[in-house]
């Protein structure tokens, strides 16, 4: 009887706890809320969409000549002549050379007498 007494006690704590106990959160994976990073679409200017993407600073200054360095090859001479070609959106049939900074959360400034770009990062 007094067995069967400690037993009853037992279970009505074990049923207690049960009740108290909160269910562990369960892992969800987060919603996307249809933001893709799609650095695939920065096509030849991918290495450079890497670079800036993988950089902690908030502004990054990077000559042409270190632009090429990081591509592999020299930039159009539209580049070089043009500073809308670093700052006017492009059209759908455009190369989209820009989404390697756009990608990457940056807006392009360049300065075309030092030959220089600063990528800054939006806020």
């Amino acid at each position: 009887m007094l067995i069967r007494r400690e037993l009853m006690k037992t279970v009505e704590r074990l049923f207690a706890w049960m009740k108290r106990r909160q269910p562990a959160p369960r892992s969800r994976p987060e919603p996307t809320l249809g933001i893709v990073k799609r650095p695939a679409q920065a096509g030849i200017y991918a290495a450079l969409y890497t670079y800036l993407e993988n950089r902690f600073a908030n502004r990054v200054v990077l000559t042409f000549a270190e632009i090429e360095d990081l591509l592999g090859f020299t930039l159009p001479d539209l580049a070089r002549q043009r500073e809308d070609w670093w700052t006017s959106p492009q059209s759908a049939a455009a190369p989209r050379f820009a989404d390697a900074w756009i990608l990457a959360h940056r807006t392009a400034r360049p300065n075309l007498h030092a030959l220089t770009v600063v990528f800054d990062r939006l806020p």
